[in-house]
């Protein structure tokens, strides 16, 4: 799993990560998939600051999040409730083996993982899953091309930072789907300036679902939005939620 994420590992960037990645519907849905399939060692891979990963603590369950950003971490460390997770500083090679019974990839995870990265994380997902445990994870829908909207220009906004200049320069969709993002980052109230060159792996839905078929993991279902809509592969879905299952 490589997310780049020596750009994300600063701690300016990660102490505005949770005002702009909220607890949502997308975390209502990882929750309720936990909960209804009575999950009780779970992982969650590339957990950032572990704004989602702590919610799902309880006494029953053991719970590790997993992410190569040291400041994402320290911020995790010191959540409430953050001494009930198990916190690793890594990528996928760090999921314990035969363990999980529920893994997740939240918030776009599986899209910073680039080229034959995929294929590994894929591999130790599947190791790390007990026999019929569950990965669940969003990908954007490459018809719909999010990127032509994600271009900025010296936009200013407030953060918990203070004052965010923000411009993104955008490189289309390489012959393998990945997208390019130059992310000039000027934290005005601190007079620091942070370049992210971040890259975003384009999949589409038969390639998924090849990709997971090949590491030994079934697809369950699709759906294209956080109410559980069934995807159906039109240019007008975003996204594509996956829940796939350990063959």
């Amino acid at each position: 799993m490589n997310r780049n994420y020596s750009d994300y590992d600063n701690e300016l960037f990660a102490s505005i990560y949770d005002y702009d990645n909220p607890n949502g519907p997308d975390h209502d849905f990882y929750r309720k998939l936990a909960d209804d399939n009575g999950a009780k060692s779970i992982v969650d891979l590339g957990c950032g600051t572990g704004i989602f990963t702590i919610t799902l603590v309880s006494q029953e369950r053991n719970i590790v999040g997993i992410d190569p950003a040291h400041a994402m971490l320290e911020i995790a460390k010191n959540r409430l409730n953050g001494r009930k997770v198990t916190w690793i500083e890594g990528t996928g090679d760090k999921i314990p083996v035969n363990f999980a019974d529920f893994i997740f990839m939240t918030g776009n995870v599986a899209m910073h993982i680039i080229g034959n990265d995929w294929y590994d994380t894929l591999q130790h997902i599947a190791k790390g899953l007990k026999e019929g445990g569950m990965l669940a994870f969003e990908t954007r829908n490459p018809k719909a091309k999010a990127w032509k909207e994600w271009h900025q220009e010296n936009e200013i906004r407030d953060t918990p930072a203070g004052k965010l200049c923000e411009t993104t320069i955008i490189e289309p969709p390489d012959e393998n789907g990945v997208v390019t993002m130059h992310i000039h980052n000027k934290f005005l109230n601190h007079n620091q300036k942070v370049y992210i060159k971040q890259k975003l792996q384009f999949r589409n839905y038969e390639q998924v679902v090849k990709d997971l078929e090949c590491a030994g993991l079934k697809v369950l279902t699709c759906y294209c939005n956080w109410s559980c809509v069934p995807f159906k592969g039109t240019s007008d879905e975003k996204l594509m939620i996956f829940v796939a299952v350990k063959k």
